[in-house]
């Protein structure tokens, strides 16, 4: 695979003549609505027949899904031969230790189908509710844990679960070591059965961090006690908070720089989002960008004939336009170029693999990419 930035005066028949392949390739590795239509700092993928003999990077996948029964199945089998592990979400734990419900079985068929294993993953917090109560409730009763891995082991053996993810989030500093006793637990109960335990952690970069964020995410504990952890590598370019790169490559680098020296490489899978989003300027406090897919990223670019940025530092392409009503927005997105960083940054660290939030959001370059870069490791 090549990466080719649209310039001034560029064709699609040019380009693909430059390249020695078809318009249709072109086309359909990208996905273009209208060959016609490119906008000055696109990024195509060029989908060129490598030369290089040297083996690929053996790695690991995984995705969370967001939407479940028949529309989750079918993001599913789209990506599927790139999938290793995939994790639907999500169960949410309550007061009593028992889960809320998840229309999962053609889900499970499809990752099946696909020889994907599937990991039920269970959360404290909801879109309205932070879930800092409601964590130390569980985690200040070992009654309550224990309940809640035996509902958790119970939905596992009922529908085909092979492993579990622990998605924690705004647990109250004081909860830290009740957190680790958890996870603990969970390997007790669950490693004996055959079942993987996982956990997702917010990006850190150093023991010492405040916040109530990543304060009770204890890298060290995490990274000696589960199988696994999937760094929440993104949402620096928060939906509620002001513009900016959403997986900036430079902050990334200084959460890993931090996350190694404590947790091994082979249990850190790398956070990579795939959606884009519009802010509209100047930021307000308790306005929300709206989120879509890399797709539309482009298309509103081609629509408002702007061109596409890239800025280097954070290694993320953006561009402004203004809409009917005069308003100037802002949009941060992904693209074959960024993509291309952040799996050159998991070769260099030698990580564990890649975790993808979240399917749903239509992005072929990533996945045309993702198997020109690594083997992806079927487990089952």
């Amino acid at each position: 695979m090549q990466i080719h930035v649209v310039r001034q005066g560029d064709s699609l028949w040019e380009i693909a003549r430059t390249y020695g392949v078809t318009i249709d390739a072109i086309v359909s590795a990208n996905q273009l609505e209208d060959p016609n239509a490119l906008v000055i700092g696109q990024a195509l993928v060029i989908p060129t027949v490598s030369r290089s003999t040297a083996p690929k990077p053996v790695i690991d996948v995984n995705a969370y899904t967001l939407n479940t029964g028949e529309t989750g199945a079918r993001e599913i089998q789209e990506v599927g031969r790139y999938l290793t592990y995939w994790m639907p979400f999500v169960y949410s734990v309550k007061e009593d230790g028992s889960l809320t419900t998840l229309d999962d079985t053609e889900m499970l068929r499809s990752a099946a189908a696909e020889r994907i294993v599937p990991i039920i993953a269970i959360t404290n917090f909801s879109a309205t509710e932070p879930g800092s109560v409601l964590a130390h409730t569980i985690l200040s009763s070992r009654e309550l844990q224990e309940k809640v891995i035996a509902n958790v082991l119970g939905v596992m053996k009922e529908k085909g679960y092979q492993g579990l993810n622990i998605d924690f989030e705004n647990v109250y500093p004081s909860d830290r070591e009740n957190y680790n006793q958890f996870l603990q637990l969970a390997v007790d109960r669950l490693h004996p059965q055959g079942y993987s335990v996982s956990s997702a952690l917010a990006p850190k970069t150093s023991s010492e961090q405040k916040g109530l964020l990543v304060e009770a995410h204890d890298y060290e504990a995490h990274g000696r006690i589960v199988d696994f952890v999937v760094l929440m590598t993104y949402e620096w370019g928060y939906r509620k908070g002001p513009a900016q790169a959403i997986s900036p490559i430079n902050k990334i680098k200084e959460v890993l720089d931090y996350a190694v020296t404590v947790i091994p490489r082979d249990k850190i899978f790398f956070g990579f989002q795939i959606y884009a989003r519009d802010w509209t300027l100047p930021f307000v406090r308790g306005s929300e960008a709206e989120t879509f897919s890399q797709q539309e990223a482009v298309r509103r670019a081609i629509q408002h004939q702007v061109a596409i940025q890239y800025d280097t530092k954070t290694q993320s392409p953006f561009f402004r336009y203004a809409d009917e009503q005069g308003r100037t927005h802002e949009v941060w997105f992904e693209d074959a170029r960024s993509a291309q960083a952040k799996f050159d940054m998991v070769k260099d660290y030698n990580l564990r693999g890649i975790s993808y939030w979240v399917l749903g959001y239509p992005f072929p370059q990533n996945w045309l990419l993702l198997g020109d870069n690594f083997t992806i490791r079927k487990r089952v």
